[in-house]
């Protein structure tokens, strides 16, 4: 049988979890939304293969579904592709996270000169998540332009979602090399990887073994649409399953060529046992951003 999302609210009632905390949404601006759209258009070329857009809705359309559907807290996950957007992004997630309560206030960086203080300054006005996107800002995560924001990261604990993985197609400074670096440099920067690093798992895995403050978010890993060209390696799952605490439930909504329940069916066929799902699709964002 095929999961509809009208099926998940009931599905959570049935794990005893009042719905699902997701790590991974994005909210957008409607016309960087639209060039991000544009962007998953073309992307065949790049990837060898369509990726259509399943929820390309107007942004009150998208909140209102997610609560239809169980989604009870949310990420909006801004990203910076060049610099001096960031703090557009920044104003206008500020100002979604006022009207949306069950939404993170979110906010996102990139190199420059600036970073430092508009990130410390995010941090003092409350923000709960940052993103960053290796990929598609195509810079170096090692600049030094970005040493003070990661130690301001640090220092607070403020979750980033970096996304550094080489998945859907590697960039300049993607995989786990650099990213690490500023792991090693920054031992307790509480980082979320994107994707759980795809296509490099394990690199990623084992980074989440050495430090005890990086996440791994689900973001379309396991999906049929994902497992066709980049498995997750089925022995890696034991592994998997003592990070629990730190796996956190990612969907990439709206971004996604498949419906958000099957990012939660492919979780469930995972078969690691109900406590491992109550903690990945509720219990874990909650202790991270509302504990």
């Amino acid at each position: 049988m095929t999961w509809e999302d009208a099926d998940l609210p009931s599905f959570a009632a049935g794990l005893g979890i009042p719905g699902f905390f997701d790590a991974h949404v994005h909210f957008l601006p409607p016309r960087v939304m639209n060039k991000v759209w544009g962007y998953f258009d073309a992307v065949g070329p790049l990837t060898g293969r369509p990726w259509p857009i399943r929820y390309r809705w107007p942004v009150e359309e998208r909140a209102d579904y997610l609560g239809k559907i169980g989604v009870l807290r949310y990420s909006a996950l801004p990203y910076a592709h060049k610099p001096g957007i960031a703090e557009y992004l920044n104003d206008w997630a500020a100002a979604f996270a006022d009207t949306h309560g069950n939404a993170l206030r979110s906010a996102t960086f990139f190199p420059e000169p600036e970073a430092a203080a508009y990130v410390r300054s995010r941090i003092e006005g409350g923000v709960d998540v940052f993103k960053t996107h290796v990929q598609v800002g195509d810079f170096d995560p090692t600049d030094p332009m970005l040493d003070e924001v990661w130690g301001a990261l640090s220092d607070s604990q403020t979750p980033v979602v970096v996304h550094a993985g080489s998945g859907p197609a590697p960039g300049t400074y993607t995989g786990p090399e650099l990213i690490g670096k500023v792991m090693a440099a920054f031992p307790q920067l509480p980082m979320i990887v994107a994707h759980m690093g795809i296509p490099e798992y394990e690199d990623f895995l084992v980074m989440a073994e050495r430090y005890p403050q990086v996440r791994l978010d689900t973001t379309m890993v396991f999906t049929d649409f994902t497992e066709e060209t980049a498995p997750y390696p089925r022995d890696l799952l034991p592994r998997l399953r003592e990070l629990q605490p730190r796996v956190l439930l990612g969907s990439d909504f709206p971004n996604i060529p498949y419906s958000y329940a099957h990012q939660v069916e492919a979780l469930a066929r995972l078969d690691l046992g109900d406590e491992w799902l109550r903690d990945v699709l509720w219990r874990n964002g909650l202790s991270l951003f509302d504990g």
